[in-house]
């Protein structure tokens, strides 16, 4: 099934100064001295569209005026189009702010073309962006029912039923001729295509009429696919200094969508993500605040990444106000997507697991979320690290190191972090009770120079039933030196 979904941005003139979620802001955009664009705010105190600067600054003399930007409505609909590649790697840009998105062949995927609408509304929303949506099985016809607000139309009969009654002005071939399709009492896009076709040339020129096929699906269309760029780096220039850090998330949100549609578009993963805090410039300049969040396993969603961003946001204390925002993916590698397996585990997925991981560690700090790192080496406080559970860096077996002839001997699951010396009493160690032993000893003879170790270990056994591991200090040919205990560790 051919599908197309056109994305029409009305307020991209007003909201490139003024988001969807700031729209209280009493905000008019002029061009040519004339009002283009205005706020809720501005609306409501009377300005309307085509009007000049001096009666728009009478009516309201808080708003702020600004000129139209087209350098920034230019970068907003690139950053759109590069969030919007999540859904489809088929986008064009088509005229007067306007997205073309060839959906037919993921409708399957995001469930159907109404869960696949809701899905492109929602991100456009937390872009901050207000567009109008429509579907057609053409570019050109879902291009005029976006420009008209006409809503969807999924065969061709119902498209060609909503395109014959809009009106012919929304087709820019037709506009200069349109007095002339008044005087002759064409108004509408469907009159004007029952017209003859020789004359309507003759007229108005081949561009109309090749429009006009091009909607109705009569002559094969061309696009320019958007190509998304080698590296990812994506700013956002804040509309006022934010000195709460938590209240940069909705800008980060924007950016870290523009990242997962950059991600889809390459079929690549992500590993670390770099958050820059932009400060004041000039004489007062700072340098900015890097916020960086380590992977343990990559990811192309952006829900994850925006909560471990709204993490360590919660946390970030900030020197000074932030004026913009910058996102960069350093670290990517090929997606691989989990494969379906037949009977899932039970608690999750491995991926499900390294998510809690990332999760823990963004809230409590890396310094405080450990995993053990096994070592070859035979004293016991020296055969274990601990580091980060999000390190990489993976340790070799540490039990293939060691002699293949090596007995398995137990070992306590609580090793004290310093040994306890226990008293002697009957010629028994005695802790809380006198210890008996009940195991053979194992010998450990390692380590250079001041930390040699020379030790006999063995399982004792408490009146309690409680059993513990205890050693003994070998004081090398000495008989005369006195033997000394120690507690080393505790058996569950």
């Amino acid at each position: 099934m051919r599908l197309w979904i056109a994305l029409h941005l009305p307020r991209l003139p007003l909201e490139v100064f003024c988001p969807r979620w700031s729209d209280d802001h009493c905000t008019v955009v002029l061009e040519q001295e004339r009002v283009a664009a205005m706020s809720e705010s501005a609306r409501a105190a009377g300005v309307e569209l085509a009007m000049r600067r001096g009666g728009a600054l009478m009516l309201a003399p808080h708003a702020r005026f600004q000129q139209r930007a087209p350098r920034l409505e230019a970068e907003a609909l690139d950053a759109v189009a590069m969030a919007l590649l999540q859904f489809t790697p088929q986008l064009a840009m088509a005229e007067e702010a306007t997205l073309l998105l060839d959906v037919g062949a993921s409708l399957r995927l995001f469930g159907g073309v109404r869960a696949l609408c809701r899905r492109i509304a929602a991100s456009l929303r937390a872009l901050g962006f207000t567009a109008v949506l429509a579907c057609a099985p053409t570019a050109r016809g879902a291009w005029l029912l976006a420009r008209a607000g006409a809503g969807r139309a999924l065969t061709v009969a119902s498209m060609a039923r909503r395109l014959a009654r809009l009106p012919l002005g929304l087709l820019p071939p037709a506009r200069p001729h349109l007095d002339w399709f008044e005087g002759i009492g064409c108004p509408t896009v469907g009159a004007a295509r029952a017209l003859p076709r020789p004359g309507l040339q003759r007229r108005c020129g081949r561009a109309l009429l090749d429009m006009l096929d091009d909607a109705h699906g009569e002559r094969p269309e061309l696009h320019q696919w958007l190509a998304a760029p080698a590296g990812f780096r994506a700013k956002l220039e804040l509309f006022d200094r934010v000195e709460n850090a938590e209240a940069l998330l909705f800008g980060a949100h924007r950016l870290l969508l523009q990242l997962t549609g950059w991600l889809s578009a390459h079929q690549f993963a992500v590993e670390r993500i770099v958050l820059s805090l932009e400060h004041e410039r000039g004489r007062v300049a700072r340098a900015p605040t890097a916020i960086e969040v380590v992977l343990a396993e990559p990811t192309w969603r952006d829900e994850h990444l925006v909560r471990l961003l709204k993490e360590r946001l919660a946390k970030q204390v900030l020197e000074a106000p932030v004026i913009g925002l910058c996102l960069e993916a350093p670290r990517v590698r090929p997606m691989a997507p989990p494969s379906e397996s037949l009977f899932p585990e039970p608690g999750g997925s491995k991926e499900d697991w390294q998510r809690l991981l990332e999760l823990l560690t963004a809230r409590l700090g890396p310094e405080n979320v450990l995993r053990a790192a096994p070592r070859a080496d035979y004293r016991p406080e020296h055969a274990n690290a601990w580091v980060g559970a999000q390190d990489k860096t993976r340790p070799a077996d540490a039990r293939a190191q060691l002699p293949p002839d090596m007995p398995s001997l137990p070992r306590p699951a609580w090793l004290l972090a310093k040994p306890i010396a226990l008293l002697m009493r009957d010629h028994r160690p005695f802790y809380g009770s006198p210890l008996k032993i009940v195991s053979t000893g194992e010998r450990i003879e390692a380590g250079w120079w001041a930390e040699m170790q020379t030790r006999d270990y063995f399982m004792a056994e408490g009146q309690d039933h409680a059993h513990y591991w205890l050693y003994r200090e070998r004081g090398g040919n000495d008989a005369e030196a006195v033997t000394r205990w120690y507690l080393h560790g505790l058996f569950g």
